[in-house]
């Protein structure tokens, strides 16, 4: 549902882009805090918008500049926005939140219909994340994540992804709650986090729970500290 949201033609999703950037920077906190967007996912919607600009004065200067290359790289935006929502259900979160938390302008802005997120359980997920992790080389290190009574990685019942929090040599922290950590989440059970080159002989310290991006309040129950050597 939520990619049916963002216009797929070049005029509609020239005004989007710039209208929906607009609105997740502004109000005090930001609305894009609000709506529990991560900053990396901030920052892709800027860069679409970054990229979007020059592109589109070519395109709307018809007889000098408008190339069939222009118009492909406008489309090529319009297709990554769009799997980014996919992938990270973005525009969902928004439609999720609660009536409270939203407004009018939220919806409109990002052409959301009231009343169009999915009904769920109400239940905080109770699973823990058990996870296997290998250091394959170059900074890279390879994560399966699954439930205790799980034979194989997959998503818990109730997340939509696995959000995890890590740091990078230093001392180990004592908590989740420890300040500083770096935040990140993945829709696949099974991914690669790739730490840098520079990574390589440090010791990665990682904390993993399930996650639900459209109701982040059901998130379930951090692990305790995981370490493994970067290589």
């Amino acid at each position: 549902m939520s990619d049916s949201r963002i216009p797929r033609s070049i005029p509609l999703f020239s005004t989007y882009i710039g209208n929906t950037l607009a609105h997740l920077l502004a109000g005090t906190p930001a609305n894009w805090i609000r709506f529990v967007w991560l900053q990396t996912e901030l920052d892709q919607w800027t860069a679409f918008n970054t990229a979007w600009l020059p592109l589109i004065a070519k395109y709307n200067d018809k007889k000098n500049s408008r190339t069939s290359a222009v118009t492909d790289g406008l489309h090529q935006i319009i297709t990554d926005c769009i799997k980014l929502d996919q992938e990270n259900h973005l525009l969902n979160r928004i439609a999720s939140l609660a009536p409270s938390s939203n407004t009018t302008k939220d919806l409109a802005t990002f052409n959301i219909k009231p009343g169009s997120a999915a009904t769920h359980s109400h239940t905080a997920i109770e699973a823990a994340v058990v996870a296997g992790m290998q250091s394959i080389g170059g900074g890279d290190v390879k994560i399966k994540c699954r439930t205790l009574t799980a034979k194989r990685a997959g998503i818990a019942a109730g997340a939509d992804s696995v959000q995890y929090l890590y740091q990078i040599g230093g001392t180990a922290p004592a908590n989740a709650e420890t300040a500083g950590l770096t935040k990140d989440h993945s829709s696949k059970a099974a991914f690669t986090l790739h730490t840098g080159a520079a990574s390589s002989g440090k010791t990665l310290y990682i904390f993993f729970r399930w996650y639900n991006t459209k109701h982040p309040e059901l998130a379930g129950p951090w692990t305790g500290v995981l370490t493994v050597p970067i290589s």
